[in-house]
């Protein structure tokens, strides 16, 4: 009876290697069992819709709270596992096995079952990576049995799911809930590996389609040309963080653009932080009640994408680097996170906008509604990173004689923005003299052409915090150059009662020597004054404190200036040696009178000196220079 049982069980068990494994579940097509049916109750119907039910069962599998009435034989046969489980027990003639932490659960062992018995199903990407991990825990390998199902699903995934980028993402979702098994076995490696593969080799394949010929016959980029090889962005957005981590780096050394990482950090960020809660949110500047928060998963996400940011310049816009920057802040990430954010800001800060800076003060409830202290830190960053640009670039930048280099440029930006900025955080009661004060200060002084924006910002404060001492008030007043306001702002601080005596006195001098100095251009008398003393008291506006980049390059000017001033005395005095020369030669030819007379005439014509009338020149002007010249040739060809 024992040997009829086995060979009905082998004649069930054996089928042609070729048919491919197409079953599809009958638990599609048959109603679903009552919710009132415990799992185990589930199982068994589900094993009795495929289980032959002509030879009773002799051995019962547990798995994870799910029961399966089987025969020894089909799964020794397949099983390395099993089989060693029955053999150790062969004397007791064992009934039941328990699989702890099987992988997949009890699903993934009824397909790895059916697989046993013969029964034909469809591997597809929502079951591989489960099978793959099943038959190693069950040990189905080609030791035991040829074409065993460790082999079909390993050559599943690398014949198609690592073809199509879209299966393996999906496959890369199913291992999130086998790990470490399923890295173990290398499955999550070949997906990503085959992701970032397939997405650097769509993208360059994009580039070249964007390539064309222009009008002079050179390849150039189309840059109004949508880029079509970023579809795979959407779909990375629903793995989980560190598999998508792993598939971001992977993805950067495979040489994908920093624009496309950037572009899929931010779609990634704006799904993962958005759907848990209203906090990622660039404009928000409420306090919120962080202990509500979930911020466990939202503080690794967050860590997660700063380690993920392109090195590149502006390969994220700066608005999401302070949108990170904000969630940073209130999640209490890393403080290794938040300066790499303020570094990346300040590399850019040029381009913000005043929104961007107003962080909101989420840790102190009685202190100040903005974090002054990280925008602060920004500042010191940018303001550091400005000067050592200088000393990068001193040898190109001052042989350039433009009055403004492009670093220049942006700090008269960032001033400006600052300048706003201090306007808004003004009003507020809370903020320290000392806070104000260092942010105001933090920027060089030639950053500043003109102190409208920073004299407004300190009115608003005298307005705001009234009780001030007097010394307070000459401390914060003393920031500003009332020589670089406009005759607007100086006019309105000249009436301003806010501000310190010895401060409208000071207003009033700069305006009654900007009056004069207008005055006296009127009257065309601008030529006999300093030139950069009338430029500088003139308007506020012109003003400028020069940097001392552009200082050097004044100094360069005037170098050259002096330098061709110099050469035109040496030609003159070559000129004033030949004559000198051609004069004596004539006294030795001739004593006579009449030679001497001529000689003192010609003399008198001569001016050595320049004109006496020029008061106002120092150096022989080009007409004089052209006169003197004809008449010491008339007088030397009138000698010979």
């Amino acid at each position: 009876m024992a040997l009829d049982m086995c060979n009905l069980c082998f004649e069930y068990h054996h089928f042609d290697k070729n048919v491919s494994l197409t079953f599809m579940d009958n638990k599609h097509q048959h109603p679903q069992p009552q919710p009132q049916l415990s799992l185990a109750k589930s199982s068994r119907q589900r094993c009795n819709e495929w289980i032959f039910r002509d030879v009773p069962s002799d051995i019962t599998i547990d798995v994870n709270g799910g029961t399966f009435a089987l025969h020894k034989f089909p799964l020794v046969s397949r099983s390395g596992r099993i089989r060693k489980l029955v053999a150790e027990h062969r004397d007791s003639d064992i009934s039941r096995i328990e699989l702890l932490n099987l992988p997949g659960g009890a699903e993934t062992f009824e397909l790895a079952a059916k697989f046993c018995y013969g029964i034909n199903f469809e591997i597809t990407s929502a079951n591989v990576a489960q099978l793959c991990c099943v038959s190693d825990y069950l040990e189905m390998t080609e030791d035991f049995s040829k074409d065993n199902l460790g082999s079909r699903a390993e050559e599943y995934i690398d014949c198609i799911v690592c073809k199509n980028l879209e299966m393996c993402v999906e496959v890369l979702q199913q291992c999130e809930s086998l790990l470490p098994l399923a890295d173990e076995l290398k499955i999550v490696s070949r997906c990503i590996d085959a992701v970032a593969s397939k997405a650097c080799a769509e993208q360059i394949a994009s580039s070249f389609s964007r390539l064309e010929y222009s009008s002079s016959g050179r390849l150039h980029m189309n840059k109004h040309t949508k880029c079509e090889g970023d579809w795979w962005i959407e779909d990375l957005s629903v793995l989980r963080f560190d598999l998508y981590q792993r598939v971001m780096t992977a993805m950067k050394c495979r040489g994908v653009r920093p624009e496309s990482i950037g572009a899929s950090l931010m779609n990634y960020a704006q799904k993962e932080l958005t759907k848990k809660s209203s906090l990622w949110n660039p404009t928000t500047q409420a306090k919120v009640d962080l202990v509500s928060v979930p911020s466990g998963h939202e503080r690794q996400v967050v860590e997660t994408i700063i380690g993920l940011l392109p090195v590149e310049k502006l390969a994220v816009p700066i608005n999401f680097l302070f949108g990170l920057l904000r969630s940073a802040v209130m999640l209490d990430c890393t403080v290794a996170c938040r300066l790499d954010l303020e570094r990346r800001i300040a590399s850019q800060l040029d381009i913000a906008a005043l929104d961007d800076l107003l962080i909101p003060s989420f840790r102190h409830a009685g202190d100040t509604l903005f974090d002054v202290d990280t925008v602060h830190r920004i500042l010191v960053n940018f303001a550091q990173q400005d000067d050592s640009e200088d000393e990068m670039d001193d040898a190109s930048v001052f042989e350039s004689d433009s009055p403004h280099s492009p670093s220049q440029t942006a700090l008269l930006k960032v001033a400006k923005l600052v300048d706003n900025y201090l306007a808004e955080i003004a009003p507020d009661a809370n903020l320290k003299l000392a806070k104000f004060m260092v942010i105001a200060e933090t920027l060089p002084s030639h950053a500043r052409t003109v102190h409208d924006g920073l004299y407004r910002a300190i009115d608003i404060y005298l307005k705001a915090h009234q009780n001030l001492s007097d010394s307070d008030k000459k401390r914060l007043c003393k920031m500003i150059d009332f020589q670089k306001l406009s005759q607007e702002a100086g006019a309105h601080a000249a009436q301003n009662e806010r501000l310190p005596l010895q401060s409208i006195v000071q207003v009033l001098y700069f305006e009654q020597l900007r009056l004069r100095n207008a005055l006296s251009c009127s009257y065309g008398d601008e030529e006999h004054k300093p030139v950069h003393q009338s430029w500088r008291i003139s308007s506020g506006a012109l003003s400028a404190a020069m940097s001392p980049r552009d200082n050097y390059a004044s100094l360069r000017r005037e170098n050259r200036e002096l330098k061709l001033e110099l050469a035109r005395l040496r030609m003159r005095l070559n000129d004033l040696e030949k004559e000198h020369v051609c004069m004596k030669r004539d006294m030795v030819k001739s004593h006579s009178r009449k030679f001497m007379s001529s000689f003192s005439r010609k003399i008198g014509k001569l001016s050595f000196f320049g004109h006496s009338s020029s008061r106002g020149s120092s150096s022989p002007s080009k007409n004089s220079y052209r006169t003197d010249s004809k008449v010491i040739e008339r007088t030397c060809a009138s000698t010979d």
